[in-house]
């Protein structure tokens, strides 16, 4: 590659990362420019039931310590937000007007926690756990030996309770059609599963629609979720966990193909030959299923960055499109999960 190319990445997170870290391994003296929305350096998502657990400095949840981007003169645009990619003119246009070149682009930029249309007007009444802010205002929120009531119960949330627990809070986990998402497990599995959940300190509510998130009255919990078919249960904080959404509307226009994330083939090239994809943003396309296939966990998000990095300086390297991540009983006889394998 030549001196004076640049490579743009839109995510700080691991398959940004990673993708950063390879480009700069196979060309020393590129450009990269890595554009993110957070205000810190790159805090992964897996570490973030960490802060209630005794964590009290963000500096401790890095997962580089903030010489390794000067080392590998990586330039990471924190408190950024892309507003659109013009792709004809190979630019990236950032919120507050400033346009950046590219190159070449990877687009990293992750998912958000999804939110069923019908509790997106009570969103304000529950806490996410998106970012290390996130994790200090929930753990201010919630006192000591406090209830936390969790819906959906995807296995980010699920990787979360177990750590409530195991700190002495009580965690009620009403379930929906998210329950041990992204994995797909059958009916008879799925009642297995709940009930190693439950021998873990969960309390499992099943059968239960929700319709609404209330203000606690004076002298109550802070929170009441309401049910469908009446009644409710108390608790200190909701949490929703009801799978990903990709974070990509600023993709649409930018002459690449959508569908619930951008569409790339092995490679991780999209329709468009100046711009690859990474992690949770993207759908794979898998020969064996002959369908392109969202891939989820850490292990999958890190191996899909350096593929991206090494095939956007030249390579030609695809990406496994066969997993086989089960959920499944550790010899604790506990569920565990290849997704909480990030360490």
């Amino acid at each position: 590659m030549s001196a004076q190319s640049h490579f743009v990445i839109i995510g700080s997170g691991g398959a940004g990362s990673e993708a950063a870290l390879t480009i700069r391994k196979r060309d020393p003296k590129c450009r990269i420019t890595q554009i993110t929305g957070s205000k810190l350096p790159f805090i992964s998502r897996y570490e973030l039931p960490r802060v209630f657990n005794g964590v009290e400095n963000w500096r401790d949840l890095l997962a580089h310590p903030p010489q390794f981007y000067d080392d590998n003169a990586i330039t990471v645009r924190r408190n950024s937000w892309v507003e659109r990619v013009d792709a004809k003119n190979k630019k990236v246009l950032l919120r507050h007007k400033e346009e950046v070149s590219y190159d070449k682009l990877l687009v990293a930029s992750g998912g958000g926690g999804y939110l069923p249309e019908n509790l997106r007007e009570f969103r304000p009444l529950m806490n996410g756990l998106g970012s290390y802010e996130d994790g200090v205002r929930m753990r201010q929120a919630i006192p000591k030996k406090g209830h936390v009531i969790m819906l959906g119960g995807d296995m980010t949330g699920l990787d979360l309770a177990r750590t409530l627990v195991a700190v002495g809070h009580r965690v009620t986990l009403i379930a929906g059609e998210q329950l041990f998402w992204p994995h797909e497990v059958s009916e008879d599995e799925q009642a297995k599963f709940i009930t190693v959940l439950q021998a873990m300190g969960i309390d499992v509510v099943l059968g239960k629609k929700v319709t609404g998130v209330k203000q606690g009255v004076k002298g109550k919990p802070a929170r009441r979720v309401i049910f469908n078919a009446g009644g409710g249960i108390n608790g200190d904080a909701v949490m929703p966990f009801c799978g990903l959404m990709p974070s990509l509307n600023f993709m649409i226009g930018a002459d690449v193909d959508i569908e619930r994330g951008l569409l790339v083939n092995p490679e991780l090239k999209t329709t468009n030959d100046s711009i690859w994809a990474a992690g949770d943003v993207c759908q794979i396309w898998s020969p064996e299923e002959n369908s392109y296939l969202f891939y989820y966990g850490w292990h999958h998000i890190k191996q899909m960055g350096k593929i991206a990095g090494i095939n956007m300086t030249g390579g030609k390297k695809k990406i496994s499109t066969y997993q086989d991540d089960h959920l499944y009983i550790n010899k604790q006889g506990e569920i565990d999960s290849p997704y909480w394998m990030y360490r």
